[in-house]
């Protein structure tokens, strides 16, 4: 196996939560940027299952031209959202989230 050379990551900063102000080195992936959800289990003192703190990854302030390459973590409390597959051929749901619908009266 041939060497891929050292991995790169980004000093990373945490913002709400546990983890608030906190700056934490965070792996890039291929395309240069960090996972867009970052899970931080917790154990539990008494024995229990781990708790599992999740930080959802957002763009920092703009820097030069309006462009932002630098990313933070913001706490996600409800944690990650569940996602819907969007296949080019799927159709829209018929009524967008938090808008009525004309059938319901």
């Amino acid at each position: 196996m041939s060497d891929t050379g050292p991995v790169k990551s980004e000093d990373t900063p945490f913002e709400g939560g546990p983890m608030d102000g906190r700056v934490l080195p965070v792996l890039l992936g291929i395309t240069g940027h960090p996972p867009k959800t970052y899970r931080i289990p917790v154990p539990d003192p008494a024995g229990g299952p781990p708790t599992v703190l999740v930080y959802r990854r957002v763009p920092r302030a703009a820097g030069r031209a309006g462009l932002s390459r630098r990313w933070k973590y913001e706490y996600a409390p409800e944690g990650v959202p569940a996602r819907r597959l969007n296949w080019p051929w799927s159709k829209p749901d018929a009524t967008p989230p938090g808008k009525r619908d004309d059938a319901d009266g």
